[in-house]
């Protein structure tokens, strides 16, 4: 059996989110099958997508006729028109789509998009919002929330944690975090991010990736 990753996948809506979505699949060797309503969409990616189709994606017979119904994964990447979003993500359902991505404007339409048979919901703007609010409060480097309680960040490393093996720093005991890699200054420019250890010594200028809940994660960069 093939791995989901290289399954083909159609992408609905091919405005600035899901045409994105779509050539980046296509670059990553997925096939994709991209529809939207508009032809000037779909002529706008018609040198990256080598299947396109300008159709009614609330259409079911439309969808029908594309074969929309023999594919595993599915993404609904309309966003504006709330009632189109509701319905192609609907028919995806009633075709029998096992795996529906849709994106959210807002966590009401997103919980509509789950009710009616939506299995992952994307709210872009909302979670970029996230992102750049933790990134602007405090001295992460990056961010990316896991969970609704847990995050991954890139910061440096507290003072407290420098200078000794990590077994020895006790981070996780003092902050709830655990280090998983680090890039370290002594390599300059050819520096690469590499597994942590517990022999791993962390220096003042490198760069580290912590995992943890998000309140702990933060601790830990505010304390560099």
């Amino acid at each position: 059996m093939a791995e989901s990753r290289n399954e083909p996948v159609v992408v609905i809506g091919l405005g600035r989110f899901g045409g994105a979505l779509a050539v980046e699949l296509a670059s990553r060797g997925t096939e994709v099958l991209g529809i939207d309503g508009d032809p000037k969409a779909t002529q706008s990616l018609s040198g990256q997508l080598p299947h396109l189709a300008t159709a009614d994606a609330t259409d079911l017979e439309a969808l029908r006729q594309l074969g929309v119904g023999d594919f595993h994964r599915a993404v609904v990447g309309i966003g504006t028109d709330i009632q189109a979003s509701i319905l192609a993500t609907s028919l995806l359902s009633e075709l029998g789509v096992a795996d529906i991505w849709a994106k959210a404007i807002s966590r009401q339409h997103g919980r509509i998009l789950e009710r009616i048979g939506a299995h992952h919901v994307i709210l872009p703007e909302h979670d970029m919002g996230e992102r750049v609010a933790h990134l602007l409060s405090g001295r992460l480097l990056d961010y990316v929330e896991v969970d609704r309680d847990f995050a991954m960040v890139k910061t440096t490393p507290p003072q407290d944690a420098v200078s000794v093996p990590l077994r020895e720093s006790r981070v996780r005991s003092r902050y709830g975090v655990t280090v998983v890699a680090v890039k370290s200054e002594a390599h300059g420019a050819k520096a690469r991010f590499t597994y942590a250890t517990p022999d791993t010594v962390l220096m003042y200028g490198d760069i580290v990736l912590v995992i943890g809940r998000i309140n702990d994660v933060e601790r830990f960069a505010e304390a560099g």
